[in-house]
């Protein structure tokens, strides 16, 4: 079974390199050929939603708009459920391709044969 990643970011703005770095990683996993997982969580969950990835900038870093679309193109991105209700965020008000899901099934994503978790 070929090995996955399953990354979650706990930051947006409030800590842009730890976001930057997450989202970079999920991006050159799935540009490597790794199945990836990408969830957002606390503040990184606006980046769910239309537009918000483009507002963000970390000088020297690839922009937060290219590195989303290379994981929605070939991976999964999700937005935690809890997170998205304490934001009044909605399935209709996001990108089209991310998810709102859960604990449980974090769980079973990093709980699989051969996945390798990250939280950033």
């Amino acid at each position: 079974m070929a090995r996955s990643m399953v990354i979650k970011v706990t930051a947006g703005p409030d800590a842009p390199e730890r976001c930057n770095q997450a989202f970079t990683v999920a991006a050159a996993a799935v540009a490597s050929g790794v199945p990836v997982s990408l969830w957002l969580t606390g503040e990184s969950a606006w980046y769910g939603l239309p537009g918000r990835a483009k507002e963000f900038v970390l000088p020297h870093a690839t922009p937060l708009a290219d590195l989303l679309d290379v994981v929605l193109a070939g991976g999964t991105v999700t937005v935690c459920t809890q997170c998205a209700a304490r934001r009044d965020i909605g399935a209709e008000d996001l990108i089209a391709g991310v998810r709102i899901a859960g604990a449980s099934t974090f769980v079973e994503e990093v709980l699989g044969e051969g996945v390798q978790a990250l939280v950033y």
